[in-house]
């Protein structure tokens, strides 16, 4: 099965660019797909809060994980095909189902040997840990920027558009990398594999 994991950026929650691209995923793309979320405005609480009353960034790591659970659940109430889930085995069961998981990483809140628990990990690479663990085809970075299209792991690390980590769990994927900026949003559907139909 050719499988695409799409990650959203937390930046976009609340415009009407996110409203927009939920829909064409959820109605529009006909390949398996599972949707990841930043943490959006509710990691910009936990630090917020971490920097009025300083705690580890160990317990913010798992805050920030709970962020990513809290934005999942919202905007699965966006388009009745959306569905939050919480573990690998469940995006399979929704997949099944003909559902579009949005996976949130309750499952990695008890900690996980290959990811560390700091703010330099973020939704970008839990996406690529993800999209690896999956064995997906293609990870899609919705950003609110535009890169160069041949720009690398570590040249979109080294330009702040996604973290240092990234090009570690990148380079365990071996699907395909895209990042679509704004600009890509209107041959969205050109960047998902057509699906063969049964002979």
């Amino acid at each position: 099965m050719s499988l695409t994991v799409v990650k959203i950026g937390g930046s976009l929650c609340g415009s009407a660019r996110l409203e927009r691209l939920l829909g064409q995923l959820a109605s529009e793309i006909e390949t398996p797909l599972v949707l990841v979320a930043g943490g959006g405005p509710f990691a910009d609480a936990v630090r917020q809060v971490q920097a009025a009353m300083p705690f580890d960034d160990i317990l913010a790591h798992r805050l920030a994980l709970d962020a990513m659970t809290h934005l999942a659940e919202v905007l699965a109430t966006r388009h009745p095909r959306l569905t939050a889930v919480g573990s690998r085995a469940d995006v399979t069961t929704a997949l099944g189902e003909g559902r579009l998981p949005i996976w949130h990483p309750a499952e990695l809140r008890a900690g996980h040997p290959d990811i560390a628990e700091s703010w330099a990990v973020t939704s970008d690479s839990l996406a690529a840990w993800l999209a690896a663990e999956l064995r997906a085809n293609r990870l899609i970075l919705v950003k609110s920027v535009d890169v160069p299209a041949e720009s690398t792991p570590a040249a979109l690390a080294a330009a702040n558009i996604v973290d240092a980590h990234f090009p570690r769990y990148a380079a365990r994927f071996t699907g395909s990398i895209v990042v679509a900026g704004p600009s890509s949003d209107d041959r969205l559907a050109a960047l998902f594999p057509v699906p063969c139909e049964a002979s």
